[in-house]
């Protein structure tokens, strides 16, 4: 962690963020333990293709906010997104939706990850972020004020849809994108008239149209020394994981 900034600023300012991808259901020593082997920014939540349940998520969180680290949770499904204020009632702070490949899907995420006046997310619940360590403000509009600078929103490119309509997906409130690369090379197979046939031309090729507006990331797992590529891309957020890929 870099001192009082925000996740979200520091992701804003390109600084280079290694999250470490666990099981929801691990204790608290397990997750210590890999904490104190090695510095990480965030903890990973897999909710698209790894059962969870609410409790479980909530309890996480709460576990994590105690050792002051935040949570980040890929989100089931991209038909999802109206659910994203529910979500982050449950103590992530960040969220990555998979699958995006419409520009109203984006709006829809914006919309419910941040409150009034920046988004529509409904205030309410006992489990948000910051809420049960006190570590948040208090109060209707502080509390809102204060959350619409930490929220962190992501998105996942995986088809040859996404790659040709990223530039549209630039919202404002959206942190960062992800490159789902198992996902891209099957839409890859399945349509040969697309002029890019390579996963790292695809991510070449929309870093150098969107790297000054928003910030890039990998979606899989990488290890440091597999990241230069990556980070000559312009691509400053990375995976490590303790749970089957």
């Amino acid at each position: 962690m870099s001192g009082s900034k925000s996740l979200k600023q520091r992701i804003a300012d390109r600084e280079v963020i290694v999250a470490l991808r666990v099981g929801v259901t691990m204790g608290r020593a397990e997750v210590e333990a890999a904490l104190n082997e090695k510095q990480y920014d965030m903890l990973y939540v897999e909710g698209q293709h790894s059962p969870f349940t609410e409790d479980q998520l909530t309890n996480f969180c709460l576990m994590a906010e105690e050792l002051d680290i935040p949570v980040k949770l890929r989100i089931p499904h991209t038909y999802q997104t109206y659910l994203i204020g529910r979500y982050f009632d449950f103590g992530p702070t960040a969220i990555m939706v998979p699958e995006i490949e419409a520009e109203e899907s984006v709006e829809e995420a914006v919309k419910f990850t941040y409150y009034l006046p920046k988004g529509r997310r409904s205030f309410g619940g006992p489990f948000r972020r910051g809420i049960a360590t006190g570590k948040a403000p208090s109060g209707l509009h502080a509390y809102a004020a204060w959350w619409n600078e930490q929220a962190v929103l992501g998105i996942m490119l995986e088809s040859v849809e996404a790659i040709s309509n990223a530039r549209r997906f630039v919202k404002p409130g959206l942190d960062f994108i992800a490159f789902g690369t198992s996902d891209l090379g099957l839409s890859l197979a399945t349509a040969p008239e697309f002029p890019i046939r390579d996963t790292d031309e695809c991510m070449r090729y929309v870093c150098d149209q969107v790297k000054d507006q928003v910030a890039l990331g990998m979606a899989i797992p990488t290890e440091p020394d597999e990241r230069q590529k990556y980070l000559d891309m312009g691509i400053t957020i990375f995976q490590e994981t303790l749970v089957p890929r």
